[in-house]
């Protein structure tokens, strides 16, 4: 009797370190780490299953990091993020079969490194001026098309965020809420899509146990960091991200 799930050993190898780091990436410690998961799980599959696979885990994760941080988001910034995210799933959807996953990773990773070679040469001063809401606009249009094509909408809308200096927890809090509305936005393209198969979802359900304790554990280091380290993890998070994308993309 063949088993509704995936079997192979080196898959959940993978799968498994891939969806811790992406519970701690979603409680917002070391934000930029989560975008590793799906090139992990690639190692062992396809792209796009991946992406199918991490569907549930990914908004099961959302749902538990809006619980821990209801009280501390901005919504002020939420309100202008969410439009523009959303946005970005439509063009993700409508672009899906035409874009090459690889293609769409290194460019990701391009500019993901460019963002951080720009913070460390020329860092900003603590009296500059916030990104102007154009640049947010199209970052975070930018965010939910990769969010969409290959889970890493986190580098783009990070380097939107990270300029406007929020603290640890009120910057966790609004990307928890954000990326909650983004996860659930895809559910109705990867159905038409066909990425939903019985297989991917209880392969998922496999690995779903895994969520709440890598939030677990993110939300308890992003409680009792300061916002130096914090941002230094994120930084550090975006830099293994970016050539992590980039190598996936160019090989």
């Amino acid at each position: 009797m063949t088993l509704p799930i995936i079997t192979d050993p080196f898959f959940y190898a993978v799968a498994v370190p891939a969806v811790l780091l992406l519970g701690v990436s979603k409680s917002g410690f070391g934000a930029g780490f989560g975008s590793l998961a799906v090139p992990m799980m690639a190692l062992a599959i396809s792209v796009p299953q991946a992406a199918a696979i991490l569907m549930p885990v990914l908004l099961v994760m959302d749902l538990l990091g809006m619980a821990a941080f209801r009280k501390d988001f901005d919504a002020a910034l939420l309100k202008f993020l969410l439009p523009f995210g959303v946005l970005g799933i439509v063009v993700g959807a409508l672009l899906f079969k035409v874009l090459n996953p690889h293609t769409v990773a290194a460019i990701v990773g391009a500019f993901t490194l460019l963002f951080l070679a720009q913070r460390l040469l020329f860092p900003p001063r603590p009296d500059s001026a916030p990104p102007p809401r154009w640049l947010g606009a199209l970052l975070t249009t930018t965010s939910g098309f990769t969010s969409f094509i290959a889970h890493a909408g986190g580098p783009p809308i990070t380097a939107y965020v990270i300029p406007l200096h929020l603290s640890p927890v009120k910057f966790t809090a609004t990307m928890a809420f954000f990326f909650f509305v983004v996860n659930l936005s895809k559910w109705i393209p990867y159905g038409l899509l066909g990425l939903l198969d019985w297989r991917n979802m209880a392969t998922s359900l496999v690995l779903l146990p895994l969520a709440p304790l890598g939030v677990w554990i993110g939300v308890r280091l992003a409680r009792r960091i300061g916002q130096v380290l914090f941002y230094r993890f994120l930084y550090a998070g975006m830099l293994l991200t970016g050539v992590k994308l980039l190598w996936d993309g160019l090989a």
